[in-house]
């Protein structure tokens, strides 16, 4: 893949959109989570876990665009 140099509008291939839109959904719970910990005890291990499952998410989609011939559309 080739480097980031901009950031990237989510879409592209169908499989990639479908990504993104998991990685959307993946960061939401990751910022519920980290307000919960806030009021409650959460493990730590769990916020590390979403954030490196929605960067997989996006390393993934990427795939799916470069696969599928799709050029990630830049910001």
């Amino acid at each position: 893949m080739p480097p980031l140099t901009a950031f990237l509008l989510p879409g592209g291939a169908p499989a990639a959109a479908f990504l993104h839109l998991g990685r959307t959904v993946c960061r939401r719970a990751e910022r519920a989570t980290v307000s919960l910990a806030r009021r409650e005890k959460v493990d730590p291990l769990v916020v590390a876990y979403l954030n490196r499952l929605s960067d997989l998410l996006f390393v993934l989609a990427r795939e799916a665009n470069l696969r599928a011939g799709e050029v990630d559309e830049r910001w």
